[in-house]
């Protein structure tokens, strides 16, 4: 789709549609592809999102559900841009086979970008304010197209239309060229957002089919710049659609003394050397530190040349066996029809009726979003690389990575856990083999590629186990699960006073973090476990400052530690990415106790309210309720627990209407790996956790009129849950009364086990408040 949704993107489903006059199921699903917009949140503009935090940092690109393969382009390999892209950009320098979706801290994979030119070699992409002196090309703005499993693109600097699909382990570009002696298409194997991979080798196994293996390691930068310590190899084994007429490498001379992360790579010195790289042709294998391959060919006008890859981060075997088990035809559109299905069979575990067209845009593409990662990163063959670097093999589950857990815990993981529960299974099988494989014994919170990054705060991973557990999600080795998060707790946790030194955010999440230690502990009969853990949950009330009437940070000795003249307003005030007005929400297993503590129901009440009438109407970065990062996302559901449930469904349909367009700039914030949407997805449905662990959701005001749940038959008695808001609209928003299953119902929140038993939910709306579920 264009960038404002063309109509004509609705009838992409006719080639699903059997003939015949019955409307079935799979053209029901089409229509639901059809409303993804890759192109939501595909920015990383700072000046657009009002902070340094910039926007959603999504990609465009093509990926399969849950994909290890995302075709995309890039328009930048460094700053803080992991998505390798940005709308505001002008040139392309790439498209690459695996990227990271909405995530800063400068990013990570990037790899095999591939790039069609005409005319003279280039062995540098060029910058992006001068394109000319490199390989990179500006495009055409209004010709760019994504969907679902598609992007499209002129490049007007070659005249060559490249568009892009995928399936889950394998790639295809079809580049369509004009008229040329020199075309060619060149990839660079160095390229990684964010920094390089730094050893490269490259063999040529015939006239259209090449395979090879990039080393990307802490070195070169990567996730955090190095300090996320990634740790991966990419292989690949591709192959063109025509024998190429010549090919050949560069190499760029690397000096060993040199290093190789984002500031290295981005120095004149460096660049220098890689636009004056060897060019080095016929050569049938090759290795190196920055290395790149072409194939030259020559071509008429509206000559296609189609190329696709396998990938795989365990051997070059297993890419090509990825590669030939989803793509052994050279059919783009075939292909594309495939990746097509998969996303209608993944997005119809939830369908919508009522809303606006641009409200379906905005869910769609936000359960898209949630369907990107924890990525598959096992092979087709069920082998995947282990934490010890060495190749394991299951066909227990399916091992996953990109877990980023301060942020999907709250909402993401939730979200799973009602319509992919298998996939919950997998992550904490994936989490489990890593701290075993490496030795750590401990759950990451932040987890790439069997990486402990260590990133961001907390033990998010208990929290994962915990709702699982408590939903009933349990195929993985608990005994082993709650060994290893004992560890982790024990290991990252609050002092023995009940405070974590200088940190409200550490205090209170760890103090959450501890009641699941709790509860896992109750549940599997540990109650000397169960005790201690239910003792330092309570900890929270330690930074408690009751003269103040807020939360402070206390040092080592116990003392607060000085309020700065923004008071609780001040970000960084003993917050991470936050302040300590909207951290100091942050006891969700507790609401009744920090209400107490903060003074009873109506002075929280007004201070809650005051919170919401002074946050941006846009609820961009800001110091009251920052819909833009995740510390606050439970918030505008405590209203229930204050007996105020008009205020949630007041707050929530404001945030779904002003805080998520159907446009480039449609996310207020990082999409952090499907936070942010997910947050969109159970809002618009009309339901939100506050405390994952424990199986309640609090209802709010629905967007769309009807929202089913297709349930899994493993894990749910019923077929599919059902939220029905009669005489709904833009200002109806107030739920009047409810029944659930034809049987009044007067609870502002939802257990998950009577979700799971399927039925019907109806709420009755109105454009006032009631005295509904108070």
């Amino acid at each position: 789709m264009k960038k404002k949704i063309s109509l004509c993107l609705l009838v992409l489903g006719a080639i699903y549609i059997s003939c015949g006059s019955v409307k079935d199921r799979s053209e029901e699903q089409q229509a639901l592809s059809s409303y993804v917009n890759p192109f939501i949140g595909a920015s990383t503009s700072m000046d657009a999102g009002g902070s340094y935090h910039g926007l959603g940092k999504t990609f465009p690109g093509a990926t399969a559900p849950f994909g290890m393969v995302q075709v995309s382009p890039n328009t930048i390999t460094g700053g803080d841009n992991g998505s390798g892209y940005s709308d505001e950009h002008t040139s392309i320098e790439g498209f690459a086979f695996t990227q990271m979706s909405g995530i800063g801290w400068y990013g990570d994979l990037g790899n095999l970008l591939v790039m069609p030119t005409v005319g003279k070699l280039h062995t540098f992409s060029g910058a992006s304010d001068d394109p000319d002196k490199g390989y990179r090309s500006r495009y055409d703005k209004s010709s760019e197209e994504a969907s679902a499993g598609y992007y499209a693109v002129m490049l007007t600097d070659y005249q060559i239309k490249a568009e892009a699909t995928a399936l889950p382990h394998s790639g295809m570009l079809r580049f369509t060229f004009p008229e040329s002696k020199e075309s060619r298409i060149q990839i660079d194997l160095a390229r990684r957002v964010g920094g390089t991979s730094t050893w490269q080798a490259v063999e040529v196994i015939n006239d259209h089919t090449i395979r090879g293996e990039m080393k990307c390691p802490p070195e070169g930068g990567g996730w955090g710049n190095g300090d996320g310590k990634a740790d991966y190899t990419v292989y690949f084994y591709a192959e063109f659609s025509r024998p190429f007429r010549s090919h050949g490498v560069w190499s760029a001379d690397i000096p060993d003394d040199w290093t190789c992360k984002r500031g290295d790579i981005e120095s004149e010195r460096y660049q220098e050397v890689v636009r004056n790289a060897r060019i080095i042709p016929d050569v049938t294998s090759y290795v190196g530190k920055h290395l790149g391959f072409y194939a030259d060919f020559e071509t008429e006008t509206g000559d296609q040349i189609l190329m696709k890859s396998g990938i795989s981060f365990t051997s070059m075997r297993n890419a090509e066996e990825n590669l030939h088990s989803e793509m052994n035809a050279w059919d783009f559109d075939a292909t594309l029809a495939s990746c097509r299905q998969l996303w209608n069979d993944a997005l119809s575990k939830i369908s919508v009726s009522g809303g606006t067209e641009d409200e379906k845009h905005i869910f769609y593409t936000a359960l898209y979003h949630t369907m990107i990662d924890p990525r598959v990163c096992s092979d087709v063959n069920g082998e995947y690389m282990g934490a010890d670097k060495q190749v394991h093999v299951t066909d227990q589950f399916s091992k996953r990575t990109i877990f980023s857990g301060w942020d999907v815990f709250r909402s993401q993981m939730p979200l799973q856990t009602i319509i992919n529960p298998t996939l919950i299974n997998d992550q904490i099988n994936s989490l489990v083999e890593i701290a075993d494989q490496s030795g750590n014994n401990y759950l990451e919170r932040w987890e790439l590629l069997n990486a402990y990054s260590g990133c961001m705060l907390g033990n998010p991973a208990i929290s994962v186990l915990c709702d699982a557990y408590s939903k009933g999600i349990r195929s993985y080795d608990i005994d082993k699960a709650y060994q290893y998060a004992l560890n982790t707790s024990r290991m990252f946790g609050n002092n023995e006073n009940g405070y974590t030194p200088g940190s409200i955010s550490h205090t209170l999440e760890y103090a959450y973090n501890d009641w699941c230690m709790a509860r896992l502990a109750e549940w599997l009969g540990k109650e000397a476990d169960k005790d201690v853990f239910d003792r330092r949950a309570g900890t929270y009330t330690t930074l408690y400052d009751p003269d103040y009437g807020w939360f402070r940070p206390r040092n080592e000795k116990g003392e607060y530690l000085p309020l700065p003249e923004q008071g609780r307003l001040a970000e960084g005030y003993g917050c991470v990415e936050s302040n300590a007005y909207q951290q100091g929400w942050f006891v969700p297993h507790d609401v009744e106790g920090m209400i107490k503590l903060m003074g009873g129901r109506e002075k929280v009440l007004a201070d809650l309210t005051d919170m919401f009438e002074q946050t941006p109407a846009n609820y961009l970065w800001n110091q009251y309720y920052n819909h833009a990062n995740e510390p606050v996302h439970h918030v505008p559901f405590l209203f229930n627990r204050l007996g105020a449930p008009e205020l949630t469904q007041k707050w929530t349909r404001d945030i779904c209407r002003n805080a998520y367009k159907n446009s480039v700039l449609g996310l207020v914030g990082n999409e952090d790996v499907g936070q942010m949407s997910a947050w969109y997805v159970l809002a618009a449905s009309g339901l939100h956790p506050v405390c994952p662990g424990d199986q309640r959701y609090e209802l709010t005001s629905p967007v769309f009129e009807k929202v089913v749940f297709n349930l899994d038959p493993n894990y749910a008695e019923g077929k599919t849950f059902v939220i029905e808001a009669h005489n709904n609209s833009p200002e109806n928003i107030y739920i009047q009364q409810a029944t659930l299953n034809g049987k009044p119902y007067d609870k502002c929140y939802l257990i998950h086990d009577d979700l799971m038993k399927g039925g019907t939910l109806v709420l009755q709306m109105g454009a006032e408040p009631s005295d509904w579920g108070k």
